[in-house]
């Protein structure tokens, strides 16, 4: 005949809010309760212990303990006793952890009550302050014909060419190819020769004073000087040492700027003359200028709602965050063929250090995200499946050469991160709009996508609304001479 089942006795569950989002659960149990998990202990225990004399299954409590030690059986009681208490105890006081409990016994001895404590990061309690009636507005920079005529000279300088200087010496902004022997004491060191480095006079690529001397030579000039290296000089063998330096002057030249005039115009595009080039520009310039301003105007808005909200962070999402900008910075410094070792060597941190000056950027993006959630959820606000789906299809088509963010956007995970960055981005927006309906006097702030099909990936790859890759994104999209050119073209 089997066992008959077991009624657990009920158990006593208190519940106070800790700091930085966490509950304390305090939990006392009937002794009955430490009993019962003690018998199953016994079975449990005699089941996966070899004991001369018995079969498996059938040793005895004491003969267990002659073998395991006298704590084994009640130890390994409490460990399930508590871990399934503490699973009862959450359902019943309806708490969702984030974390694993931080578990202090504070009583089991048998035929007493369990008393035990677990302490446990929850989702923080959002508490919303204002977030619609501020008292700023949106922001548009004035387009004059200066700021026209910065964009010609910008472009001019792109399409420059570099013509070969003979009748003059080197000056600042010309660019040269020169060889150079360093010395210290007599001896070279390493590093500090090379046949041919190509540099622009004045940007002070090398040691901070070295092109000062390359001043007025001529193509096959030679010269020497002393210099004194920074003492900031990454190399700590030569920051702040003297170095001796022979330079000869392989190649000198000077850009030459395209002349302005209507065949100039004509070679930027399908324009028929400067007027038409500088119409253009102001335009693309007048449209750039609303883009920018929407998008500053959105983020003082979430700047606004999160001032005005209350929440305690719970250290875990902070952390996870940290982790997730660590990896963002390490993509970051391989982009630019850095390795993480070399960045930490260089600037003499260590990841504590980059973490450490991580931890408040992480700690305002969870805070952003937690508010902006809350307030999606009180405007109730929602993203359907299908609009999940074309964002990932658009998603396919821009990342098609990173098939592991790919597969990650088309993963479980991936699909939730697009619905809440989506839902983050209809509130923006929805706050936005709603704000300028009721001001209908002022200038109209047209969406990014208005005139034009929405850039493949444009939510996915702004991540969270206010991110920083996104405005770095508008940014540059804003200054970029050529962009303001080819923008339409790749839209088309």
């Amino acid at each position: 005949m089997g066992s008959a089942p077991y009624n657990r006795p009920a158990m006593n569950v208190t519940t106070t809010s800790a700091p930085k989002s966490s509950v304390l659960l305090e939990v006392e149990l009937p002794p009955e309760r430490l009993a019962h998990a003690v018998d199953e202990a016994v079975r449990r225990l005699s089941r996966r212990t070899k004991v001369a004399g018995f079969r498996p299954g059938k040793a005895p409590r004491f003969m267990l303990e002659r073998v395991l030690g006298p704590s084994a059986v009640l130890d390994e009681a409490v460990e399930q006793l508590v871990e399934d208490a503490y699973r009862e105890a959450i359902l019943e006081s309806m708490i969702i952890p984030l974390t694993n409990p931080d578990v202090e016994i504070v009583q089991a001895e048998e035929g007493k009550p369990v008393i035990f404590k677990a302490t446990v990061q929850v989702r923080p309690e959002v508490r919303l302050g204002d977030y619609r009636n501020f008292n700023f507005r949106p922001e548009i920079e004035t387009i004059d014909d200066e700021k026209v005529e910065r964009v010609i000279e910008e472009l001019r300088d792109e399409y420059a060419s570099l013509a070969p200087v003979e009748e003059r010496g080197a000056r600042n902004g010309d660019y040269a190819v020169v060889a150079f022997v360093g010395t210290r004491d007599g001896a070279l060191f390493e590093g500090g020769s090379a046949e041919r480095t190509p540099l622009i006079i004045g940007d002070e690529r090398l040691i901070p004073g070295f092109e000062e001397h390359l001043i007025g030579m001529r193509v096959g000039d030679r010269a020497e000087f002393d210099i004194v290296f920074p003492a900031d000089y990454p190399d700590e063998v030569l920051a702040g040492q003297p170095a001796h330096f022979a330079v000869e002057l392989k190649e000198l030249r000077e850009k030459v700027l395209p002349e302005l005039d209507d065949e100039f115009a004509r070679s930027m595009g399908q324009f028929e003359d400067l007027a038409a080039l500088r119409t253009e520009i102001r335009a693309r310039l007048a449209r750039n200028a609303l883009d920018r301003a929407r998008h500053e105007f959105a983020a003082r808005i979430i700047e606004y709602a999160v001032a005005n909200a209350t929440l305690e962070l719970p250290d875990v999402l902070v952390d996870q965050e940290v982790e997730v900008m660590h990896d963002e910075f390490r993509s970051s410094l391989a982009r630019q063929g850095i390795s993480e070792k070399a960045y930490l060597k260089v600037t003499g941190k260590t990841e504590a250090d980059l973490h450490a000056e991580l931890r408040p950027r992480a700690e305002h993006r969870v805070k952003v995200l937690l508010v902006l959630s809350k307030i999606a959820g009180a405007e109730g606000l929602g993203v359907s499946d299908e609009e999940v789906e074309t964002e990932i299809r658009r998603a396919r088509l821009r990342y098609s050469e990173d098939q592991q963010l790919v597969r990650y956007l088309e993963s479980e995970r991936g699909r939730s991160f697009v619905r809440s960055t989506l839902r983050r981005t209809k509130l923006v927006e929805k706050l936005v709009d709603e704000w300028l309906a009721a001001h209908p006097d002022h200038p109209a702030l047209p969406h990014a996508d208005d005139d034009a099909p929405p850039a493949s990936g444009s939510a996915v790859a702004a991540g969270a609304v206010g991110g920083d890759v996104a405005a770095a994104a508008t940014a540059a999209a804003a200054t970029d001479p050529g962009s303001l050119l080819t923008s339409d073209a790749e839209s088309a």
